[in-house]
């Protein structure tokens, strides 16, 4: 069987395991994604490169929450580099099954693009041929506000209070952040491929712009391209009814026996 077959097998696997599953949790929700204009030659060595690549991020969201590979090419334009990262409060498993989403989507959303980002409520997957890997990006990528409500004085001050100790450091690497006051309650993570001081410069800017684009809302999603800042006030956003952030469940088996196969092709696809 040809690599491509093989791929194209895999692929398959992945997207009737996903279709036929029902949603877990609000861990798998689309938040946004967005795909390169240019296009690759189905059947080239990119589209390998590509398959290769998406495939190493799924196995790979098995065992940690944040990997990057690249994929050399004699040619630069063929050589490719990407990521995926998950919430800071998954498991492993979790973990897995939102990347794998996320890998399913992008399959679909960037058909044949030469790069592709797509943020799930749980995990983001980028990759592309321009590297971006280590690069800080504070490009706004999605802007969401919630309705105005009327704060109290005291009610805005703990609003304030929980995302500016969020856009705070405390001297340590702390890539995802969560926070809350009362009955609101407010979530941070930068992608990990940033440095220390980047990811704070980048958590401080977007809580700054947070505050101004959000004023007295109830709530409010703030995305740059490397890093995010979500907060909300009780009942008024999906982190749920209490304020809180929802919990979600494991994965189950179903997702244990697609790994298994996953691994299967994986490893026949290598030594073919």
């Amino acid at each position: 069987m040809s690599k491509t077959l093989t791929m194209a097998a895999l692929i398959s696997l992945l997207t009737i395991t996903l279709l036929t599953t029902p949603a877990i949790s609000s861990v798998d929700s689309f938040v946004y994604g967005g795909c390169s204009q240019i296009k690759y030659t189905p059947g080239s060595p990119y589209e390998s490169n590509v398959n290769s690549l998406l495939t190493s991020l799924v196995n790979s969201a098995t065992l940690t929450v944040y990997n990057n590979f690249t994929i050399k090419s004699p040619t630069s334009q063929d050589t490719l580099y990407g990521l995926f990262q998950c919430r800071g409060d998954l498991s492993n498993v979790d973990c897995a099954s939102c990347v794998a989403r996320a890998v399913s989507q992008l399959g679909t959303l960037c058909l044949d693009s030469s790069g592709g980002a797509l943020q799930l409520d749980g995990c983001f997957v980028k990759y592309d041929n321009k590297t971006f890997l280590g690069v800080e990006d504070k490009t706004e990528v999605l802007k969401k506000c919630g309705p105005l409500i009327a704060y109290d004085s005291d009610g805005l001050n703990r609003r304030d209070g929980v995302l500016d100790y969020l856009g705070t450091s405390d001297g340590s690497y702390k890539p995802f952040r969560v926070g809350g006051s009362g009955d609101v309650s407010a979530v941070a993570q930068c992608v990990q491929d940033l440095s220390a001081s980047e990811c704070q410069d980048c958590l401080s800017e977007v809580v700054g712009r947070l505050k101004t684009y959000c004023g007295a809302a109830a709530s409010g999603d703030l995305y740059l391209a490397k890093c995010y800042v979500r907060f909300s006030k009780a009942g008024a956003h999906s982190y749920g009814g209490n304020g809180k952030l929802l919990r979600h469940r494991p994965a189950g088996w179903w997702f244990k026996v697609f790994c298994f196969w996953l691994n299967v092709f994986w490893f026949k696809l290598m030594s073919n």
